[in-house]
């Protein structure tokens, strides 16, 4: 398992942009080999996959976030993810999350990682 640290949540108006970040901790060679994702939960939904990146840089996204949200890693194996047009059902706690025990396409599916951060709350207003 690798550590990882999010940061970069906050309160914004419906519209706006936030950028969430997510530090991980171990060898930058295994961690490249990683699948990383952004996972967010709420009470009523439940946790939901938002996008993923595996190591080639292939991404996926939730179908509601498609156009709005970009995933996307440094050389550092930081992962970010630019949030656009923010709506008031994108208010969620947000998870960095990470495996590298999967085969062919990088999940989206929370119960596929095993690695998760401490979480950063977004909250959109209307």
């Amino acid at each position: 398992q690798v550590q990882l640290a999010e940061s970069g949540g906050g309160s914004i108006q419906a519209g706006g942009s936030l950028r969430l970040s997510c530090v991980p901790s171990g060898d930058n060679y295994r961690l490249r080999r990683y699948c990383m994702a952004w996972i967010r939960q709420t009470p009523e939904r439940g946790r939901e996959g938002v996008a993923s990146i595996d190591f080639y840089g292939d991404t996926t996204y939730a179908d509601d976030v498609k156009g709005r949200f970009a995933i996307s890693k440094d050389n550092s194996e930081i992962l970010y993810l630019q949030m656009d047009t923010l709506q008031a059902d994108d208010t969620a706690m947000y998870y960095c999350a990470a495996t590298n025990r999967y085969g062919g396409v990088c999940p989206r599916a929370a119960e596929e990682f095993d690695s998760w951060g401490q979480g950063t709350q977004v909250t959109v207003s209307s």
